[in-house]
């Protein structure tokens, strides 16, 4: 009897340990969560999550950019979001972030350091480099687009041949439905190549198509499988720089530009009123006898009024590229410290009801002024500052190139009993769900 009585009270006083271990070590982590992401003074308002995972679950990640959207008018034009052990204040509004974007801009021209950052580039390349890296990638790659043609006719005539190809390859579908993204991603894609590797590929090309495929997954997934090559030098000029800038230059060469095309030729089928004055606008400028050439665009602002508010709506980056604040800062009477991730809320700033007569509807009106183009300071798809897109020049030109040819050659419908949606999804940029066009020849 006193045995089993021993054992009882051994088990109970075991049981006792182990309950106040545990809510120790409960009560230890609570705390210290609580001191990690304790609110410095002066810091901005912001929900205030859970312990450990922040305001993770207050979020929507298959369209995170609206999700925030609530907290802007809660807490005003900046407010901190705590993301798991992640820090970040969102910015909105034109004069707070032309502040950020030209005042102070030396104090966030890093990018922060997360897990899958570091996985995808380990501060290499050009998108997600910081300092010295990012100093040294940028001034080779604009050298290298220069020597190659950026800004010279002999890039205008790769795209132009390029957006024959294009053509033809849509002409293939004899104005049945299709899904556009394969013609289009292969086409901007082999202005890239050209750059980068000095040729194009045919369109069926099987090492063309599992380069795309995967190129494709990593905007999705945000991750990359990219092998990593011990360096001990100084300098960024390595073999894994290399790696990652020409996947940098392929993401923003290729991925942006082919997402937006294909907004383009979704509100086209979605608008055709629209499309009637684009093409009304080729006739006349150019006609049928010749392709569009990046002269042309001066004398056509419908049609580039066209291209940028597809860019306005399409908004494929709708917070930006995120910037880290790199030192202690003051802005708009609050305090950021360094470390905190910095978000600009491009998706509030392109449909700012202050900035845009109808913000929510899909209006060229809003580039133009008296019939001719009219340039908005409130229209940022390719950010500002030092940190801008590099190429941003490339990018207009293949747009308005490739844009305007398919305009000259096709009309774009919805086919028979199927509705088109804006429908998006949501990987490193804003894209259209899938979906068929009918391409109708233009007689």
């Amino acid at each position: 009897m006193l045995a089993a009585a021993g054992s009882l009270v051994a088990a109970f006083w075991a049981t006792f340990h182990l309950r106040t271990l545990i809510l120790a070590v409960v009560t230890f982590l609570f705390l210290a969560d609580y001191l990690k992401n304790r609110r410095p003074k002066n810091y901005p308002p912001g929900p205030r999550g859970l312990p450990f995972v922040g305001s993770i679950f207050q979020l929507d990640f298959d369209k995170a950019h609206l999700s925030i959207q609530p907290f802007v008018k809660k807490y005003g034009n900046i407010f901190s979001l705590n993301l798991g052990d992640i820090t970040s204040v969102v910015i909105t509004g034109l004069p707070l972030i032309k502040e950020v974007f030209t005042h102070m801009e030396e104090n966030i021209l890093t990018r922060p350091v997360t897990l899958i950052r570091k996985r995808i580039s380990n501060n290499n390349g050009l998108v997600f480099s910081s300092g010295q890296t990012w100093k040294e990638q940028r001034r080779f790659a604009l050298m290298t687009l220069r020597n190659f043609g950026l800004g010279k006719k002999s890039l205008e005539q790769r795209m132009q041949e390029e957006a024959r190809y294009l053509v033809e390859a849509i002409k293939v579908e004899g104005g049945q439905p299709f899904n556009p993204h394969f013609s289009i991603n292969n086409a901007v894609s082999n202005i890239i190549c050209s750059v980068t590797f000095g040729e194009r590929f045919e369109y069926h090309d099987s090492q063309f198509q599992e380069m795309l495929r995967l190129l494709d997954e990593a905007t999705c997934l945000e991750a990359s499988l990219m092998c990593q090559y011990p360096d001990k030098t100084t300098t960024s000029f390595n073999e894994e720089n290399l790696i990652c800038s020409t996947l940098d230059l392929f993401f923003a060469g290729t991925e942006t530009t082919s997402t937006t095309l294909r907004w383009a030729l979704l509100y086209m089928a979605l608008y055709p009123e629209v499309q009637e004055k684009v093409q009304a606008e080729i006739d006349r400028v150019i006609g049928q006898k010749r392709q569009p050439s990046l002269a042309d665009r001066e004398s056509m602002p419908y049609t580039n009024a066209v291209v940028h508010e597809v860019q306005r709506m399409g908004n494929i980056i709708p917070l930006n590229v995120p910037r880290e604040v790199a030192k202690d800062t003051d802005l708009d009477g609050f305090h950021l410290t360094k470390g905190t991730m910095l978000l600009t809320n491009l998706t509030a700033l392109h449909t700012d009801p202050k900035e845009w007569a109808t913000p929510e509807t899909f209006n060229p009106e809003h580039f133009l002024e008296n019939g001719q183009f009219k340039k908005r300071e409130s229209f940022l798809p390719f950010s500002m500052g030092k940190r801008a897109c590099l190429g941003e020049q490339l990018a207009r030109s293949e747009l308005f190139i490739f844009f305007t040819a398919l305009m000259q050659k096709f009309t774009f419908k919805p086919p028979a009993n199927e509705k088109l949606s804006l429908k998006f999804r949501m990987g490193l940029t804003l894209s259209p769900v899938s979906h068929n066009l009918c391409a109708v020849p233009r007689l």
